[in-house]
């Protein structure tokens, strides 16, 4: 019976170690996504709509997914920021090939 009941304290141990923890982890990182939205930055929503937030209101936002659409969307549909692309100077085109000639 105590070997069962270690079982069973290592099962739920490593419950709580590989499920609970990173799923929080992870609804940490979204709530803090969320809260530092600003009207401008480019997002994708968790449909996958990409847009820019022209607006925030407490629980929506306005996001332009054309020249002139606007969508009204719910804060916690924003799945991620759109970071902008940096492109590298013409200089260093020769430093991205693959090294034939």
């Amino acid at each position: 019976m105590p070997v069962a009941l270690l079982y069973l304290g290592i099962l739920v141990a490593a419950f709580l170690l590989l499920i609970v923890r990173p799923q929080r982890r992870q609804m940490a990182a979204h709530r803090a996504l969320v809260a530092s939205l600003q009207v401008g930055d480019e997002v994708v929503t968790s449909g996958g709509i990409y847009g820019t937030i022209r607006s925030l209101d407490d629980g929506t936002i306005d996001l332009e997914v054309a020249s002139g659409v606007v969508l009204r969307v719910a804060r916690g549909a924003i799945a991620q920021r759109i970071e902008p692309e940096t492109h590298p100077a013409e200089g260093d085109a020769n430093e991205l090939d693959d090294g034939e000639t």
